[in-house]
């Protein structure tokens, strides 16, 4: 069925056409594309962000930016990344395809729905009003816009000007928007599920996101405290943070990292949840280990929630302490290692073929894995102490997160865009923009854990002469990242606009007979009135 039927259809029936369709919209495929688009144009703001930053560190000196533009930048381009482009692109996948895989008629709570992506764009316009302010207007105060870090640690927060006011109210809608948005889909996976479609039987992207959503509720209001006690800080005197009225700033870093690290899994198990769907198809085999696959979820789970400190290991905790962060966080590496080894072994012998949803996925496992590694060495305290704030920190992120959770996305971008649009997008080109991505990528951040091990700083505008090497190879792979994402935009505008082979019922060969995938589910009239499914 086209565009155009379904806007017949709906004009038959009297739903909004037009724009009403889209602001009104409670459909959950109509809100799943808007938050692809929102989340596809926070991935470009936040990236030409990252091109101005690796655009000033080319050449030691200052090119382009003053101290406090350039942390500004650093600050907003971490923000925008993690709430605007990568939460908001997995919540867009979440709403497509949960409804479509357990065989329920839409999301639990569809108003609900429209209410938690429409706070989204609020949250981008304060965002960015709290990034431009203090060149816009004047406050009266020596304002220069968020120039903290996106860990926004008092006291320098406390200090800054109205800007941070900006940037509070903005983490306070967006935690709105994930907690709503999290409440929908837990109601939605436990309540809405087709006849005969236990817990067990649903596929793991289904199960990934009924772990993050509980992730999410858990988190966000603990962020949310932090951040308004700071706000009470700043403004009704108060002294929460503040040593000399009594306070603690090392408070606000353990409020700050009880959110920031599960938040990590967060980020990550969507697109695990990715892999578990591609893998098995272009392997043409079942997915292996599942039960142990949702198990590990539940375990990191429960480890992410209490590890956050090793983010923290230089505030001069006691001893004990850091010990016991350091042996939970190595810990973590059981579950994810285990993760790992279930997708190998489900391409294990398998019938595979490389089409680019499937490079993606063999991309996260290499990358991600040694992203893994330089994580276990950053989890060491007396490794860490040397490492802490400098390059290979960002170098080590980076490796976890753009495979880990960016290249998931794009991984199910490709996987499900024949399903989205009723065409097969162009394979040469997705080939082509994976290999420029990938390549692009490592030139960028594989540099940098020489540069952090050499002793470079990380969030400083200048640095010694001696880096300079691995500075230029960095941001010229940063250019090449970057650029390559205008290929992808073509390729899903060429598919939107219905420029490929038409899409079969059975998109990916091989895909049938395997064990996720459920036969459809039974007309909707057929089991709306049957009692809940227990």
């Amino acid at each position: 069925m086209s565009t155009a039927d379904v806007a017949h259809d709906d004009h038959h029936h009297g739903a909004p056409t037009g724009w009403r369709r889209w602001v009104f919209s409670t459909n959950h495929k109509d809100i799943g594309t808007m938050y692809l688009i929102f989340a596809f144009c926070m991935l470009i703001f936040g990236g030409l962000m990252a091109m101005a930053i690796r655009a000033e560190l080319i050449f030691p000196g200052m090119q382009l930016l003053s101290p406090d533009v350039y942390n500004n930048i650093v600050t907003n381009h971490a923000l925008v990344m993690i709430f605007g482009a990568v939460m908001p692109a997995a919540a867009g996948m979440a709403n497509w395809m949960i409804p479509l895989m357990i065989g329920a008629p839409d999301m639990a709570l569809p108003r609900l729905n429209n209410l938690s992506f429409w706070l989204l764009p609020i949250a981008a316009f304060t965002l960015v009003t709290s990034m431009l302010a203090p060149y816009l207007l004047d406050f009266g105060t020596v304002d220069t816009g968020v120039n903290t870090g996106w860990t926004i640690y008092p006291p320098l927060s406390a200090k800054v000007g109205a800007s941070m006011d900006f940037l509070i109210f903005t983490i306070h809608v967006l935690g709105i928007s994930s907690i709503l948005a999290a409440i929908n889909i837990i109601v939605t996976i436990l309540n809405l599920r087709a006849p005969g479609m236990t817990m067990m039987k649903m596929p793991l992207f289904v199960w990934t996101w009924l772990v993050t959503a509980f992730l999410l509720i858990l988190v966000m209001p603990v962020l949310a405290g932090g951040v308004t006690m700071l706000l009470f800080d700043r403004h009704f005197g108060t002294s929460f943070f503040d040593a000399a009225g009594g306070g603690d700033p090392v408070l606000f870093q353990h409020l700050f990292w009880f959110f920031g690290h599960p938040e990590v899994y967060v980020l990550l198990l969507p697109s695990i949840g990715v892999l578990g769907m591609v893998i098995p198809t272009f392997s043409r085999k079942p997915l292996f280990g599942k039960t142990s696959l949702v198990i590990s979820m539940a375990i990191l789970m429960v480890l992410g929630l209490i590890v956050w400190a090793h983010h923290q290991y230089t505030i001069g905790m006691s001893l004990g302490t850091v010990t016991y962060f350091m042996i939970g966080t190595i810990l973590i590496s059981i579950p994810v290692g285990l993760m790992v080894f279930n997708f190998i072994a489900t391409m294990w012998r398998g019938a595979m073929t490389f089409e680019t949803p499937m490079l993606f996925a063999i991309g996260i496992i290499l990358m991600f894995t040694f992203g893994g590694l330089t994580g276990v060495m950053l989890a060491v305290i007396p490794a860490d102490m040397q490492y802490h704030d400098s390059m290979f920190v960002v170098a080590h992120f980076h490796y976890a997160l753009i495979p880990g959770a960016l290249y998931g996305l794009y991984a199910g971008v490709f996987f499900w865009l024949p399903k989205w649009t009723g065409r097969m997008y162009d394979e040469k080109l997705g080939k082509l923009f994976f290999w420029t991505n990938v390549g692009g990528f490592n030139l960028t951040f594989f540099p940098q854990h020489f540069l952090g091990l050499a002793g470079m700083p990380r969030r400083i505008i200048d640095y010694n002469v001696a880096f300079t090497e691995f500075n230029v190879m960095s941001s010229i792979g940063s250019f090449i990242f970057g650029i390559s994402h205008i290929l992808m935009l073509y390729i899903i505008i060429k598919c939107v606009k219905g420029q490929g082979e038409k899409a079969t019922d059975q998109v990916w060969e091989g895909a049938k007979g395997l064990e996720w995938q459920l036969p459809s589910p039974p007309p909707f009239h057929t089991w709306a009135t049957a009692p809940t499914v227990k």
